[in-house]
């Protein structure tokens, strides 16, 4: 599994970022990832659509997006299943339809692949979530097993904790003092 130091994989993957006719899918890319504008991103995956634990940490990823965008940070979900059933899903759950994140499609699992994170058997991504720093190198890595759900404000703590750029100690909160050495 790639980990914190290390370059996030070059990518090229079709996303929906919208379910309105004719505006569903737009390329994504690793260059993506990379900026000059010093914005952050989480990229987090979960294993299939249409299932149980799933739709209730998007539908979480998506409440928070204004914390996320607060902190300069774009979010990216994905999973190994494709575009179109990204599509489907989104028109048919009510907690997907108005996402504001696009969801990314990698059905050749070679993203996946690259970062470590598809399980052996199914051949499906784990519960993994990446911050990414502006420069596309991986600076957090969390992931879960299939059927737990991660904590979105766990995330955003430990993103903000690296945007301080400082010591920051157990359970620090964004506003507490970091440590001084």
């Amino acid at each position: 599994m790639l980990t914190i130091g290390q370059k996030f994989p070059e990518f090229s993957k079709t996303a929906v970022t919208s379910i309105e006719k004719g505006k569903e899918f737009e390329t994504i890319t690793s260059e993506f990832l990379v900026n000059e504008d010093n914005v952050w991103t989480v990229m987090f995956w979960w294993p299939k659509d249409f299932t149980f634990v799933c739709p209730t940490e998007i539908a979480e990823f998506n409440r928070a997006y204004g914390e996320f965008r607060d902190r300069d940070t774009r979010l990216i979900g994905a999973s190994t299943d494709s575009e179109f059933v990204h599509a489907a899903w989104r028109r048919n759950h009510d907690d997907l339809r108005d996402l504001k994140f696009p969801m990314l499609a990698d059905t050749s699992k070679s993203l996946a692949e690259d970062l470590g994170i598809l399980e052996p058997n199914e051949k499906i991504a784990y519960r993994a979530t990446f911050i990414v720093d502006p420069q596309g190198i991986i600076r957090w890595v969390s992931v879960n097993d299939l059927n737990v759900g991660r904590n979105v404000k766990e995330v955003l703590r430990v993103l903000d904790g690296l945007q301080t750029d400082e010591l920051c100690p157990c359970n620090w909160e964004k506003g507490q003092e970091t440590l001084t050495v």
